[in-house]
């Protein structure tokens, strides 16, 4: 029996696969799998013919696919993942490396519940594949994995709860038993052709799971997930429950981090960059209606993510899918009812005044004089300059202000003098009167860029000079505290903007001192 990849996009085969041709399903060590002896039967028949003639049948479908269930079910037990062969599926989890016969056959003896947790996943993702690829009207994951319930609705079988099993109890201990149960189980969910409110509990378990593998920083947690991700992208259901989960402010994280290591990625690092960059694209086109949506990307740092990417230019796929993105978010719009006038509002013009604020504008003026070979990447280019300077014009020089201090992303510029800070200095009070572009500026003290915590330090001191009473102010809202604690820092920019900051803010007539 061949084996197939695991994987949607970039694949990987069981480490052990060598050795499911050798597995003896009468051997005493695997009594503990408790198979019938019909069960046996199944599974020696549909080992000695195509996989095809099996799944030609409705029925022999269903049989076969239970008996898989059943044999991951007892293989993987309670206890966790296996003790041999997980491990040498970690040692694999980003690579198509796998044992050779006589080693996977030593594994087969002192791990045979590892090897056949193997075997099960492998089967049963042929099996699914197969059908999800099949023309037949007859025979589909629909037919083989939903049945009828009493009150005539189609609802999931009860065999699919192997598949989470294997992902709440593989921990970082089996990444293939993990991804392939994680691609199963998304293909299943997303076989039945009508909304069943059976797939709710392990829709949203599936996306839990994948979310508390995007928290991690881990390029194997990533493996684990990204093609199941991109595969229930597909769902526009799934897309406004990824969401939900935080799943947008996951991303974004990944490609931030991305970004500052882009020229030293490899190949496979690349492809996730760009699965990556595909998920965040296809969430924004529930945008126009979804205001949370919108909401989790204007407040999620996806928007400064998707410049840096842009500005680093790494691949030409990932420029493409990433303009596409921001070509989205530029251009949505926003469906705001009578009772929703208090909200912020955040439609395109809001997400073109970050997009400026990120520096975009000049990031799209150089990437419009590259040659690039894909025409949508011209085309998008094209439409954000146009939207750009539209928006540019209609902003105010402290709108420009105002949205780079809320983007986090401060560069030095005529925004950040103390002639514009003077003369703008009655903004800061802002609508309501609390000061709030002042907290913001005061919370990017603990920014990770220096950059921005030495423009941060630069702009209060301002504040406190001009402001009537701004000494006091800055104060108050702690302010001097943070800037304190950066007189010390290894950065000589910081260090000097925080120690000219602390005097503004303690000395009256600063500017006799200067």
């Amino acid at each position: 029996m061949d084996s197939v990849s695991i994987g949607y996009g970039n694949g990987s085969q069981s480490p052990v696969f060598r050795a499911f041709p050798h597995i003896r399903w009468e051997w005493t060590s695997l009594h503990k799998l408790r198979l019938s002896d019909v069960d046996v039967s199944i599974l020696r028949s549909t080992d000695e013919k195509p996989l095809e003639y099996t799944l030609s049948d409705g029925n022999d479908a269903v049989v076969y696919v239970k008996v898989l269930l059943k044999l991951l079910g007892e293989s993987v037990g309670t206890g966790g993942p296996s003790e041999h062969v997980s491990r040498t599926s970690s040692l694999n989890s980003s690579s198509t490396v796998t044992l050779e016969e006589d080693e996977a056959c030593m594994m087969l003896e002192k791990d045979p519940m590892g090897v056949v947790t193997h075997y099960s996943i492998t089967r049963l993702w042929e099996v699914i594949t197969l059908l999800h690829n099949s023309k037949s009207k007859k025979v589909s994951i629909f037919s083989t994995f939903f049945v009828i319930a009493e009150d005539g609705s189609f609802v999931l079988a009860d065999e699919w709860r192997p598949l989470l099993r294997v992902l709440h109890l593989g921990g970082y201990g089996d990444p293939f038993a993990q991804r392939g149960a994680s691609m199963c189980l998304s293909m299943i969910l997303l076989g039945c052709n009508q909304l069943s409110a059976s797939i709710n509990e392990p829709l949203l378990a599936l996306i839990s799971w994948i979310a508390s593998q995007l928290q991690s920083a881990s390029a194997t947690s990533l493996h684990l997930v990204t093609s199941s991700l991109l595969f229930l992208m597909k769902s526009s259901h799934v897309r406004v429950l990824f969401a939900e989960s935080g799943g947008i402010g996951y991303i974004a994280r990944h490609l931030r981090s991305a970004s500052k290591t882009s020229k030293k990625t490899s190949t496979s690092t690349v492809q996730q960059i760009y699965e990556l960059c595909f998920c965040l694209w296809t969430l924004t086109f529930e945008c126009n209606s979804s205001n949370d949506i919108r909401t989790h990307f204007a407040r999620d740092g996806a928007i400064n993510a998707l410049v840096v990417l842009v500005s680093a230019s790494p691949r030409e796929k990932i420029v493409r899918v990433t303009l596409s993105a921001l070509r989205n978010l530029a251009v949505c719009t926003s469906n705001f009812t009578s009772d929703e006038i208090l909200i912020k509002k955040l439609d395109g013009s809001f997400f073109l005044t970050e997009m400026i604020a990120c520096g975009l504008m000049k990031v799209v003026e150089n990437q419009r004089g590259r040659q690039w070979t894909d025409p949508d990447i011209v085309d998008d280019l094209d439409v954000l300059y146009v939207k750009l300077k539209e928006n540019y014009r209609d902003m105010s020089r402290w709108d420009v202000y105002e949205g780079e201090v809320e983007s986090g992303h401060l560069s030095w510029g005529v925004v950040h003098t103390e002639n514009f800070i003077r003369e703008n200095i009655s903004s800061f009070e802002g609508k309501n009167g609390d000061f709030a572009i002042l907290k913001v500026l005061i919370s990017l003290l603990a920014h990770h860029d220096d950059d921005v915590k030495a423009i941060a330090c630069f702009d209060i001191g301002e504040f406190a000079r001009h402001y009537p009473n701004g000494r006091s102010i800055t104060k108050r809202l702690g302010a001097k505290d943070f800037v304190m604690s950066l007189i010390e820092h290894e950065n000589s920019d910081v260090q000097q903007q925080a120690l000219s900051c602390i005097s503004k803010i303690m000395v009256q007539n600063w500017e006799y001192v200067n």
